[in-house]
């Protein structure tokens, strides 16, 4: 899961930046661009993850060699976190005011200076809970990539609490789930709180 939310990062980051630097209205409108890019984003997300699982199964092979197991799983994971990432800190970084993009442009800042001394400071606690909010969604994409041998709770989920008819199995499962995203959660809200300080 790490793995697949760091790489879902480092593709959701620049085309959320992108979203709002091209969008109409954005420091640098690119109306094609940004039409593309957000049709892309909606495409995938518009599938639920485990259509998506079975749907990406001949790039899975290409990328992974198989189909089935952890190194599989990543794949579909990956693409299916990049444009929700993505998404997630297009809606933070909109919520920065226009003055602050005004502001940047009547000091004479570049697109690159703007977004990285204007637009992500202001933005930061609110791009904190969404890469929580995507973290935490990755989390029960991860449960379901056990369906492929995807390792994990979902696995020993799978394997142990629906396939041996182990209801301690599937039980422990939730409550492991529940503690993982309620501690994430709480984390994640006091890196926010810490972040406006």
């Amino acid at each position: 899961m790490g793995l697949s939310l760091f790489i879902g990062t480092l593709i959701g980051v620049p085309l959320a930046l992108a979203l709002v630097i091209t969008r109409p209205g954005g420091v640098r409108p690119n109306k094609p661009v940004f039409s593309v890019l957000n049709v892309l984003i909606n495409i995938v997300r518009s599938l639920p993850f485990v259509i998506l699982l079975v749907a990406i199964t001949p790039l899975t092979r290409i990328i992974a060699g198989t189909a089935i197991g952890t190194t599989a799983a990543l794949v579909p994971l990956t693409i299916y976190i990049a444009p929700f990432i993505a998404r997630l800190l297009e809606q933070s970084l909109l919520e920065v005011g226009a003055g602050i993009t005004e502001a940047a442009e009547a000091m004479g800042a570049n697109t690159w200076q703007t977004v990285r001394y204007f637009l992500l400071p202001e933005a930061k606690p609110s791009l904190i809970l969404a890469l929580t909010t995507a973290t935490v969604g990755l989390i029960s994409a991860t449960a379901m990539a056990g369906t492929i041998g995807g390792g994990g709770v979902g696995d020993l989920a799978i394997s142990y609490g629906y396939q041996q008819f182990d209801s301690v199995a599937m039980l422990t499962t939730v409550v492991i789930l529940i503690i993982v995203v309620q501690a994430l959660q709480s984390l994640g809200n006091w890196l926010a709180r810490r972040s406006r300080e």
